[in-house]
């Protein structure tokens, strides 16, 4: 502990002590003789903090109202001449230093980071060998912070006007269980399945059957590289664009701000719902008005909920989604040159970023870096670069459970450090507690320097909190008031500084004089989990996080 006085007041009635003389208590013999000057030709003077480097942490001998204290005061006024009418009064006060190291090892954190494929809560289950609790132990889990994957529009709508979220809360139920949250994409159409011209419709049409049955228009499309008939929806049948949208209502209706879905994806149209009809020659992407339209759309039906763009939403389409508020999402990081680029507009409007690289990880290891015609290899040095360069808060660590773990297992210490990198990162740079003691009152002031060494601002609400607690990080008391930092303000590179203030009268009990008591910082994503004695969701980037994610400051 490195504790230090910093200021001893004498309050005298008149002024006349020798300038730097012998007679100076002992009490105070420690203090340089430029300091005592500065206090003896003073009638109510601070003493400056690097003037009294070498005072002695036991402070109870300085300026106390004892003997000592007095005899001090008259042989001061003896030698000058002078006599003291007043009582000396005082007030002494400590300086706490703690020492802060950063966090070694994976730092998940909510709302930002990595994610792997999640198609199920069979996920969670121990018979599947690359999930969290499989047989290869795969650890990339542990920078997981959210799941992601996709659900069927048919399957979730079965029916005009009837819904079955049945399978989707499973998942969300499950996802939440294990600590995640879950990026949602409800897909209208996969060509994937498509093996020949006998292949079912329902295998790779995922727009329900009575969208059809109330007249939307399909045409039958030819599979680019295998000849193969498809049938596909007209993308602006105003039939099918008002299904689309009764379907958003009320999936807005059921999820909007539910606290388990990470961000949901706008994919109404083409492959994939990824907004292009590439590999589907006679199919048509809607105009671009229909296509803000439909985002218009969805921005008047989901207010709390994180909306995102598809990748291939571009121009005036992408221009129109920042402007209300809806993000992007870029599905070629790492083999297109440019790509992470195209996100930035993205992040200076104030919106989390999202990637996906363009293929698994093993495929790409084998890529060309032939372009054009072919795709950029994976490289460490591409991948800090994508996630720097785009400002990244949300990144798919793969595309597959089996890719993550290879991925993971050959460069485990460079995507722990990307952990600390990724979105928002929050260090505490300096932290000091000082103690001011009066006859009457006692206060305590908590200072902290906070930095957000991460990519990107932090896009939710936060609360910071300082809090009195014991060995095991339980709170005894709350330590001042809260801090709320509105989501989005506390952008990346920006430090800030933070006070905590409590205050004791004389005559009660003080709290930090406690055995075993320690100070944490903490943050919620509310002040009702606080105030409800719940643990935090957002760890420090620093060195003590407790179990309960709190932060113990260390002296």
């Amino acid at each position: 502990m490195k504790r230090i006085l910093l200021y001893g007041l004498l309050t005298i009635a008149t002024i006349g002590f020798n300038a730097c003389g012998n007679e100076s208590s002992s009490a105070i013999e420690e203090v340089s003789s430029s300091s005592e000057c500065e206090l003896q030709n003073s009638s109510s003077a601070f003493m400056p903090v690097d003037s009294i480097e070498n005072v002695s942490t036991d402070t109870s001998t300085l300026f106390t109202p004892s003997s000592s204290s007095s005899s001090f005061a008259d042989s001061s006024a003896e030698s000058s001449g002078t006599t003291i009418t007043d009582p000396v009064e005082f007030f002494d006060t400590t300086r706490i230093v703690f020492t802060l190291k950063p966090f070694d090892g994976p730092l998940a954190n909510p709302h930002k980071g990595f994610t792997v494929a999640v198609g199920g809560a069979w996920t969670f289950v121990p018979e599947f060998e690359y999930g969290p609790y499989g047989s290869l132990e795969n650890h990339a889990w542990d920078l997981i912070t959210y799941g992601s994957g996709y659900m069927q529009w048919d399957k979730l709508n079965p029916q005009k006007g009837v819904y079955d979220w049945t399978e989707l809360d499973k998942l969300l139920d499950a996802c939440e269980k294990n600590g995640l949250g879950y990026a949602l994409r409800v897909l209208p159409y996969t060509p994937s399945p498509i093996n020949g011209n006998d292949t079912p419709v329902e295998k790779y049409d995922w727009t329900p059957q009575w969208v059809y049955d109330m007249g939307a228009k399909k045409i039958t499309a030819i599979l680019q590289g295998k000849g193969y008939r498809a049938q596909v929806p007209v993308w602006d049948d105003p039939v099918y664009l008002q299904a689309a949208k009764d379907f958003a209502t009320a999936l807005a209706a059921k999820y909007d701000g539910d606290p388990r879905i990470e961000y949901i994806d706008v994919r109404t149209f083409g492959e994939w719902g990824e907004w292009h009809a590439s590999h589907l020659d006679g199919s048509e992407m809607p105009s671009a008005e229909i296509e803000m339209d439909m985002l218009d759309h969805y921005a008047s039906v989901f207010k709390k909920t994180l909306l995102v763009l598809p990748s291939s939403g571009a121009g005036e389409v992408y221009t129109h989604a920042l402007n209300i508020g809806i993000t992007k999402r870029d599905d070629g990081f790492i083999g297109i040159p440019g790509r992470p680029d195209s996100l930035v507009r993205a992040y200076k409007a104030n919106l989390p970023t999202i990637a996906e690289n363009i293929a698994g990880y093993k495929t790409m290891l084998n890529y060309t870096d032939i372009i054009p015609g072919g795709y950029l290899k994976w490289t460490p040095e591409r991948w800090v670069s994508a996630i720097k360069t785009a400002h990244l808060t949300y990144y798919v660590l793969d595309q597959d459970s089996d890719d993550a773990y290879y991925f993971y297992k050959e460069n485990k210490a460079l995507a722990d450090s990307m952990t600390h990198v990724i979105g928002y990162n929050f260090t505490i740079t300096n932290a000091e507690l000082q103690t001011f003691k009066e006859p009457t009152v006692t206060t305590e002031k908590l200072n902290i320097t906070v930095k957000n060494t991460g990519v990107a601002p932090c896009f939710f609400d936060v609360y910071m909190v300082a809090e009195f607690v014991d060995s095991a990080g339980a709170t005894i008391a709350q330590f001042g008031e809260t801090v709320y930092i509105p989501k989005g303000t506390f952008k990346d590179e920006m430090s800030r500084e933070f006070s905590f203030t409590h205050t004791v009268n004389a005559r009660q009990a003080n709290v930090a004089d406690l055995p075993n008591v320690s100070v944490a910082i903490s943050l919620y994503e509310s002040e009702a989990a606080f105030m409800e004695q719940k643990n935090p969701t957002v760890r420090f980037d620093n060195d003590g996080i407790l179990e309960n994610k709190k932060l113990l400051l260390k002296p």
